[in-house]
């Protein structure tokens, strides 16, 4: 059985002026996700700014979040690390808070091979009990999980169960999913690809957009998997222009951003990330107006 099936958010990490962690905001917005559709709460990993979490806080925010989530969804746990060692810690610390699963990136930087990437999933799994879905996204990693290493791994190691795809590449995730006879739990890291992957056998997203409007992209995901396959493209093509916003700067800069223009008031981000470029988010503030979002 999938962790979860439709619309997650990769939700942001609000913080305070001095650059804390405020966890009374981070409660206010699992709640208005959980309440406007989102199907799955995925934390702590790269929207949720987890490369600058101390190991502490990393901990803290994972635990907060299944606290507040109060079992009305699933929470899936950002735990990947480049150190092997480092991730395996994360994800027994996620697991005993009583997260419902993990999501592993690939190793970044060092560049593993596919038989370090076969060895670096296989120790981090038979570390832990909870299911683990692999995250592969070449662009920030520089280090690209193949189709037949997905494979192997999903066939040979019985708690990873699933793919985060963000290599942008339909062609690739296809071939995965013919070697794992359509059996993985594919979910789309792409916000502006969700329908095409669904159609080779996807079973939802997990989103940046989600965190600006949650209720269209539960729509589009839950219309695709209802049959409804002329809305769910209608809702993808829509967005197209907001989804571009979302991304004319390095993630989270634009979604934290948009929130922030949204009243949501999530703070800014820890260095070396920075504030987006007045252009940038003056044209981001008119394609938000432009979906029907309200700026406050």
């Amino acid at each position: 059985m999938a962790i979860f099936k439709g619309a997650g958010v990769a939700i942001v990490t609000p913080m305070k002026e001095n650059l804390d962690v405020n966890y009374e905001k981070l409660e206010e917005i699992i709640n208005f996700q959980i309440d406007n559709g989102t199907d799955c709460i995925v934390i702590a990993g790269t929207t949720g700014e987890g490369s600058t979490l101390t190991m502490e806080e990393h901990a803290d925010v994972i635990k907060a979040a299944v606290e507040f989530t109060k079992h009305r969804v699933p929470v899936v746990a950002g735990t990947g690390s480049n150190c092997t060692r480092t991730a395996i810690q994360l994800s027994k610390e996620a697991e005993e808070v009583g997260v419902d699963g993990l999501l592993v990136v690939t190793p970044y930087y060092n560049k593993a091979t596919q038989q370090g990437l076969i060895s670096h999933y296989t120790q981090i799994a038979e570390a832990v009990k909870t299911p683990i879905i692999m995250y592969n996204v070449p662009g920030r990693t520089g280090c690209n999980l193949l189709p037949e290493t997905t494979a192997y791994l999903f066939n040979h190691v019985e708690n990873i169960v699933g793919l985060k795809e963000a290599t942008g590449n339909v062609a690739q995730a296809s071939k995965t999913m013919y070697l794992t006879d359509g059996k993985l739990d594919l979910y789309s890291g792409e916000d502006g690809i969700v329908v095409p992957l669904l159609a080779i056998g996807g079973i939802g997203v997990i989103s940046v957009w989600s965190n600006v409007a949650p209720q269209k992209v539960h729509d589009m995901v839950a219309s695709y998997l209802d049959g409804d396959t002329k809305k769910a493209m209608e809702l993808q093509r829509e967005a197209l222009p907001l989804v571009d916003a979302l991304f004319s700067e390095v993630n989270p800069i634009p979604v934290k951003k948009a929130m922030n223009l949204m009243g949501l008031n999530v703070g800014s981000l820890r260095a070396p990330l920075c504030e987006m470029g007045e252009e940038n988010a003056a044209k981001l503030a008119q394609v938000m107006q432009d979906y029907g979002i309200k700026l406050a």
